[in-house]
């Protein structure tokens, strides 16, 4: 599962997570705008909150399940044909490193119709391309509700380059997420 995110994204990360069970029988990858200059302070904080495991993505580090996988900051985090995750410094995409477009592209390549793509609040456009991808590969898609979103412009972003994309709330993304897990 490869998860996206940028403002508002600690609020729309407390609602999803915690509500998954600690035997999850997926991987999270997780990509949020997080400040250059910044130690990550979201692991510690949905760690504190959450059943699975919270932890900072390491190069070439296996995916396990039941572990949430959050790109360090100014890293983009990639996944490998072997399925191993990778870190990068290369140059931002759409202003961002990390990148969702940059994650969901080589997940996307990874994991093809194996994988889920989720697209949360934010205020720019990365992520599209990236829900592109994933759709393409005929993997699932899911976008916030831009509606119900704390910012609406990357919800929007993804729903123009996946118009079938169905939309939830930040509940109903919990509760189809726990409910991948029956």
């Amino acid at each position: 599962m490869a998860i996206g995110a940028s403002a508002g994204a600690v609020q729309a990360l407390l609602e999803i997570l915690p509500a998954l069970p600690e035997d999850y029988p997926f991987a999270l990858l997780v990509a949020v705008h997080v400040p250059p200059d910044r130690d990550n302070a979201l692991v510690p904080l949905l760690q504190s909150r959450c059943s699975i495991r919270i932890k900072e993505a390491e190069d070439k580090e296996t995916i396990r399940t039941g572990t949430a996988y959050l790109a360090p900051s100014d890293y983009h985090l990639l996944v490998e044909a072997d399925r191993t995750l990778a870190l990068s410094s290369d140059e931002a995409v759409n202003y961002s490193r990390p990148s969702i477009d940059v994650l969901f592209e080589s997940a996307a390549d990874a994991f093809g119709a194996d994988l889920i793509g989720v697209i949360l609040t934010g205020a720019n456009e990365d992520g599209a391309a990236g829900l592109q991808a994933i759709s393409f590969a005929g993997g699932r898609v899911i976008v916030e509700d831009p509606e119900h979103a704390y910012a609406s412009a990357m919800p929007e972003a993804a729903l123009k380059a996946c118009p079938g994309a169905p939309t939830m709330r930040l509940e109903e993304i919990a509760h189809y997420l726990a409910e991948l897990a029956r």
